[in-house]
C-alpha cells in the first residue's frame, strides 16, 4: 500500500496541480481570465440567489384557459362536421368544463352525437336531452396539462436566457406552477414584464363596413369583434376587426429592435408557410387596414398601400428603445400557451447576499482551524499531512464546481463546511488503524501498510453510503436542497482521493527518504 510508482505519483501531482489551476479564478477579481474556452481555466463557482441577490417569483399558469382554447376549437371541428349533415345546431361558449353544443331538432341528436363521438379520441359523451357536452377523459386532460406546462417553462426559459442573465433556475412546481430564480438580475420590474405578457401574436384584417363605435350602436357584423388600441397615439381607441385569423404568430421565426424614420419600431421575419400566407393576404386586400393583435390588443393598424411579398415587415408604435428590446424578445420567444399569474415575488438584495457570504466564509474558516489544530494537537507530524491534504480537498472542490458551472448556495456553502469535518475522517480511520498495529508490534512500515489495507473497505463503505444518500437528495430535492447535495458529493469524491491518495503519497515519501525508527502518532 506504500509503494507509489512513479507514474501514480506523476499522477496525483497533476491532479492537485490541475485542481489549483481551476480553483484559482475564483480568488482572482471578475473577468481577469477569458471564459470563453470550455477547457482552460478561466471560470468562477456561480453564486445562487441567496448569495448574488436577484428575483425569485412563482408563476401560475392558467390551465383553465388551455382547455377553454381546446373545447372551443373540438366545438368547431364538431358544428363544422354537423353543418356537412344539415344538422341544425347552437353552440354554448365553451369553458374548461368540456365543449356544449345544443341540437335544434330532437330527431337528429343521435346522430349528432355519433358524430361528436368520434370528432377527436380520448373524449367522453355527456349532456341531457339535446345538449351535448363532450369533455377529455384522464388521460387525454393529463396529457394536455403537462404538454401546457412544458411549453411554458421552455419559452420562460428562452424569455429568461435573452435578458442574458447568469445559470437561471426555473423549475415545474406542483400541478401548474412554475418557479423562477434569476441570480444577479438588477431590475426585477422588467423581469415581471417579460413573464407576465403571453405574447400571443396574431394577424386580422380591420373591417371597413363601421367603425368600431358604429358597430357598438348598431350591433356587430358577422364574424366580427371590436378590440382596444394599445397606442391612442392615432386618436382610435377600438378597432373592429374580422375575427379569423389571416396569418398566425407562430408562423414568426425572427423579431429585432431597429430603427425607422428615427424611431424605435420592432422588425419581423415570418417563416416559408407564413411568408406565403402574408403575401397573398396582403396582394388581396390592398387598401384594408392590417392589425396586428398582441395579447388581446392592436398595438399597430398600418394600411396595405402594397403587397408585401418578401414575408418581413415592421411594426410600429409609440415605442421607447427599452419598450421595442423587450417586444422582440418577447416574439423571439414565443408565445405562451396559456397566461401566467404572479403569485409571489420575492428579491434578494446583493447586501443580504454579501452577508450570506461572508457568514458562509467565516463558518468554514472557523471550522477549517479548529479541524486543523485537532489533527495536529492528535497525530502530529501526520495531522499535518491530513491537514494539506484537507485543504487541498477544498481547492479541488472549488476546482471542480467551476469546471460543471455548478451554482452555489448557501445551503451548498453549509455542504462544504460539513466536508471539512468528513474529508479527515478516513484519515483518523487510518492513523487510529497504524496505532493499533504498532501497539501489537509491527514494524513502522507493516503498521502503515497494515493500516491503510484494514481502513480501506471501512471507509470505501462510508463514503459510498454518503454518496448515496447525497444522490437521493439531488434527485428528488429542489432548489437548496440540490445544492447542498452538489457539494456533499462533490466534497465526498475529492475527500477520497485527498485521503486515500494524496496524504498516503506523502506519508511513503516521508517514510522512503527519512527512514525512521519510531513513528510518534
Amino acid at each position: 500500500m506504500l509503494y507509489f510508482t512513479k507514474l501514480k505519483a506523476t499522477l496525483v501531482l497533476l491532479v492537485c496541480a490541475l485542481g489549483v489551476l481551476y480553483a484559482a479564478p475564483n480568488f482572482l477579481p471578475s473577468g481577469t481570465l477569458p471564459t470563453e474556452s470550455s477547457y482552460l481555466p478561466g471560470k468562477q463557482i456561480n453564486l445562487g440567489l441567496d448569495l448574488r441577490g436577484g428575483s425569485h417569483m412563482l408563476l401560475e399558469v392558467d390551465t383553465d384557459s388551455v382547455l377553454r382554447e381546446r373545447y372551443d376549437a373540438l366545438a368547431d371541428a364538431i358544428r363544422t362536421e354537423l353543418r356537412q349533415e344539415q344538422i341544425r345546431n347552437r353552440p354554448r361558449e365553451a369553458t374548461a368544463n368540456g365543449a356544449e353544443i345544443t341540437i335544434l331538432r330532437p330527431d337528429d341528436v343521435e346522430k349528432a352525437r355519433e358524430i361528436a363521438r368520434t370528432a377527436e379520441p380520448n373524449t367522453e359523451l355527456s349532456g341531457e336531452g339535446n345538449n351535448i357536452v363532450v369533455t377529455y377523459n384522464e388521460v387525454a386532460y393529463r396529457e394536455l396539462i403537462d404538454r401546457a406546462i412544458a411549453q411554458s417553462l421552455e419559452v420562460v426559459r428562452r424569455r429568461v436566457d435573452e435578458l442574458g442573465t447568469t445559470e437561471p433556475s426555473i423549475q415545474r412546481q406542483g400541478e401548474n406552477r412554475i418557479v423562477v430564480q434569476v441570480p444577479g438580475l438588477d431590475d426585477p420590474s422588467r423581469l415581471r414584464a417579460i413573464l407576465g405578457r403571453t405574447a400571443k401574436m396574431n394577424f386580422h384584417l380591420v373591417n371597413n363596413e363601421k367603425t368600431a363605435a358604429e358597430a357598438r350602436a348598431t350591433g356587430l357584423p358577422p364574424g366580427t369583434m371590436i378590440l382596444p388600441s394599445a397606442d391612442e397615439g392615432d386618436g382610435i381607441r377600438e378597432y373592429l376587426i374580422d375575427r379569423r385569423i389571416v396569418v398566425s404568430g407562430d408562423n414568426l421565426v425572427d423579431s429585432q429592435p431597429t430603427f425607422s424614420d428615427g424611431r424605435p419600431v420592432v422588425s419581423f421575419r415570418f417563416d416559408a408557410a407564413g411568408g406565403a400566407r402574408f403575401g397573398d393576404i396582403t396582394s388581396k386586400n390592398s387598401g384594408r387596414g392590417l392589425a396586428i393583435v398582441l395579447d388581446g390588443e392592436v398595438i399597430s393598424a398600418p394600411r396595405i398601400n402594397e403587397p408585401i411579398l418578401g414575408g418581413n415587415g415592421i411594426i410600429t408604435g409609440q415605442f421607447s428603445v427599452q419598450e421595442a428590446n423587450d417586444l422582440s424578445l418577447l416574439l423571439r420567444a414565443g408565445a405562451l400557451p396559456a397566461p401566467m399569474q404572479i403569485l409571489e415575488e420575492r428579491s434578494v438584495g446583493p447586501g443580504l447576499g454579501q452577508d450570506s457570504v461572508e457568514a458562509g466564509e467565516f463558518a468554514a474558516v472557523l471550522g477549517l482551524v479548529f479541524v486543523i489544530a485537532f489533527m495536529v494537537i492528535s497525530y502530529g507530524r501526520f495531522g499535518v499531512y491530513a491537514d494539506i491534504a484537507l485543504l487541498m480537498n477544498l481547492i479541488l472542490v472549488l476546482a471542480v464546481m467551476s469546471v460543471l458551472q455548478a451554482t452555489l448556495t448557501l445551503p451548498g456553502i453549509a455542504g462544504i463546511v460539513l466536508t471539512v469535518g468528513m474529508a479527515v475522517d478516513a484519515n483518523v480511520l487510518v492513523f487510529e488503524r497504524i496505532r493499533e498495529e504498532r501497539r501489537n508490534g509491527r514494524s513502522i512500515i507493516n503498521a502503515i501498510d497494515a493500516g491503510y489495507r484494514s481502513a480501506m473497505s471501512t471507509i470505501l463503505d462510508a463514503n459510498i453510503t454518503t454518496l448515496i444518500a447525497a444522490l437521493v437528495l439531488f434527485s428528488f430535492g429542489s432548489g437548496p436542497i440540490k445544492g447542498f447535495a452538489v457539494t456533499l458529493a462533490i466534497g465526498i469524491i475529492t475527500s477520497m482521493f485527498s485521503a486515500i491518495w494524496l496524504t498516503r503519497l506523502m506519508i511513503a515519501t516521508w517514510v522512503k527518504r527519512s527512514r525512521p525508527t519510531e513513528l510518534v502518532i
